[in-house]
């Protein structure tokens, strides 16, 4: 009867582990789907720019969204090559605008397998001179898109980036228009000017930012598409646009 008992002892904790472990992996199973569920891709269709924009906690609403507005309308133009717009980050938790915006990126730079970034868009953050600009990753990410890509266009302080990672070493460049002494003296080498809008040197393109954020925008679309493509999707957002009515500097080479 003793043996009897043992053994039915030995086979009641032989279940039980079996099922825990098996409880176990199931739930690791679960929790790896779960953590997969969690990062949504956003589909890239073919045959189109992609274009990514770099943010950071900090970024200001209006460098961001002005040249994503623009980019991502163009996908309502016939007989065009539109473009594809999302965000990069250094992190998949949600970025925090300056203005208390949330915004999950579409890709961590990190860590994700990226796609080929055709046009890299830098807004400006809160802590481009200072902070940011000791991020050694983004800097580098910043460089590396840089060996393929096409244009890199920066919006009011996003050219502090741009500057930080010798971008704009043999170019000529714009700022935010209060920041432009300040950038004259922490690049001593560069090319800064004042009085314009926008700077087109090359693949770089960099602007005074703010709401003019759009204008520069609408110049690489009326660069690559034309003119008419350019008032059309300016007329879209109810905005002005005449290229020769703002001020700006292109660099014929």
């Amino acid at each position: 009867m003793k043996h009897i008992l043992l053994l039915f002892t030995i086979l009641f904790l032989v279940s039980c582990n079996s099922s825990e472990e098996k409880n176990k992996n199931t739930n690791n199973e679960m929790l790896k789907q779960v953590q997969h569920d969690e990062k949504e891709f956003p589909k890239l269709e073919p045959n189109r720019y992609n274009v990514a924009f770099l943010i950071m906690d900090g970024v200001f609403n209006t460098e961001l969204t002005a040249p994503f507005d623009i980019f991502q309308h163009t996908i309502f133009r016939d007989s065009i090559k539109p473009m594809n717009v999302f965000t990069v980050a250094n992190t998949d938790a949600p970025i925090v605008t300056f203005e208390g915006m949330r915004i999950v990126p579409d890709f961590n730079y990190l860590k994700d397998d990226l796609p080929k970034i055709d046009i890299l868009v830098v807004p400006s953050a809160e802590h481009h001179l200072d902070t940011d600009l000791e991020d050694e990753a983004m800097i580098k990410f910043v460089k590396r898109v840089d060996a393929e890509a096409q244009f890199i266009t920066s919006h009011c302080d996003g050219a502090f980036v741009l500057a930080k990672a010798g971008l704009l070493n043999n170019s000529v460049s714009t700022t935010f228009p209060s920041d432009i002494d300040t950038m004259r003296k922490r690049f001593p080498n560069l090319d800064i000017r004042k009085d314009v809008l926008f700077v087109h040197d090359g693949k770089y393109i960099t602007s005074a930012g703010g709401s003019k954020s759009f204008e520069a925008a609408l110049y690489l679309c009326e660069f690559l598409y034309g003119k008419a493509i350019a008032e059309r999707l300016a007329g879209g957002l109810v905005i002005d646009w005449k290229l020769e009515d703002v001020p700006h500097l292109i660099i014929e080479k």
